[in-house]
Parts: structure tokens; C-alpha cells; sequence
């Protein structure tokens, strides 16, 4: 794809266009939710950043790629939100379980040098982990504008699947690089009643 011009100016009166050309208000559930699953890729793409400026040389450099992979899977995410049920292009990309598999395996992998939790953790644990903890946070709106689609058209359930798990693989993430740089988790203080 080129693109050679960035505003078009088609959608200045409150409309955009599907992947296959339909118009539809920009406020359309199906553009709430790939709109929210760029957010997400935005703020992902923040913890990358962050993971290569402060860390080089540190035990982190496997979660960039980690993080890029996962960019390029929810543009994936994007496109086939931003394209009609029952519309199919050619190279059309695809959310398969082996992506899911794959994020299983790392929440596994982080989960091993992690000690259970016994209570609640505040989001923070230092500025990746807390970006992290951020992305969790998109990601599970992300998934809850996908079932709001879902629940109004056809939505194939790999989608939420990915992006459940990855919420999951973002909150160990977040909790993990935490631990690997030695920044402590704050754990919820319950408030008692007086």
C-alpha cells in the first residue's frame, strides 16, 4: 500500500470508509472498536519505545520483538475489523489459535520466575510496567467494544480470544519486566471500616 496524501478531507463532515468502501459514521461500533485496537497498538508501541531507550543491555531483549509482534497482530485485528462481514480481500490476514497458543506460552514463560499473587496490585511497578499495565487497560476496552460488535453483527470469536489473552499476556508482562528490574508491585490496601 502507498499512500501519498495523509488528510483527504472525506471525512470531515463525520463519516469514514470501510476497508471495502462502505461509508459509516465514525462513531460506528465497528470503527469504535478497530479505533480502539489502534490505541492499543499505540500505546504498545510506547512500551517498545521505552523498552529499547531505557533498558539496552538488560534482560529485556526479548520483549521488544515480543511487543512488535504483537503491533503487527493487531493491525492484523484492524483490518479485519475495518472490513464487512462476509467481504474478503486477497492476502486477507487472519487471527488463528496458534496466535493465541503463542501468547499462552509467554504468560507461561513470565508466569515461572513470578510469585503468585495473594492480593491485588496497583498498576505501576516503574515506567514500562506501568505503561504495560496502561496497554492491559485499552486492551480490555478493545475487547469490550468487540463484543458490543459482536453482539451487533457477525464478529469471528479468534478476535476476543486474542484480545483476552492479551490482556492477560499484558498484565504478566507488566509484572514480570517489573520484577526483572527489580521495581517493586504495590499491592492494594483494602480500606477497613472505621
Amino acid at each position: 500500500m502507498r499512500i501519498t496524501k495523509v488528510y483527504t478531507k472525506t471525512g470531515d463532515k463525520g463519516k469514514t470508509r470501510l476497508a471495502g468502501g462502505q461509508p459509516v459514521w465514525k462513531d460506528a461500533v465497528r470503527v469504535e472498536a478497530y479505533g480502539t485496537v489502534d490505541e492499543l497498538s499505540a500505546v504498545i508501541g510506547l512500551a517498545r519505545a521505552l523498552v529499547l531507550h531505557e533498558v539496552k543491555g538488560k534482560e529485556l531483549a526479548h520483549v521488544e520483538p515480543e511487543l512488535r509482534w504483537v503491533q503487527n497482530k493487531l493491525f492484523d485485528l484492524g483490518g479485519l475489523l475495518a472490513t464487512t462481514p462476509g467481504q474478503s480481500f486477497p492476502n486477507m490476514p487472519s487471527i488463528e489459535k496458534a496466535d493465541v497458543v503463542r501468547l499462552e506460552r509467554s504468560i507461561d514463560g513470565w508466569q515461572q520466575d513470578l510469585q503468585p499473587l495473594k492480593e491485588f496490585i496497583l498498576p505501576g511497578g516503574g515506567t514500562i510496567a506501568s505503561t504495560l499495565h496502561l496497554a492491559r487497560t485499552v486492551c480490555r476496552r478493545a475487547e469490550r467494544r468487540c463484543v458490543s460488535l459482536m453482539r451487533k453483527e457477525e464478529l469471528d470469536q479468534a478476535n476476543i480470544i486474542f484480545l483476552n489473552r492479551l490482556s492477560d499476556a499484558l498484565f504478566v508482562l507488566a509484572r514480570w519486566v517489573a520484577h526483572s528490574l527489580g521495581e517493586a508491585e504495590v499491592l492494594w490496601e483494602r480500606t477497613r471500616p472505621a
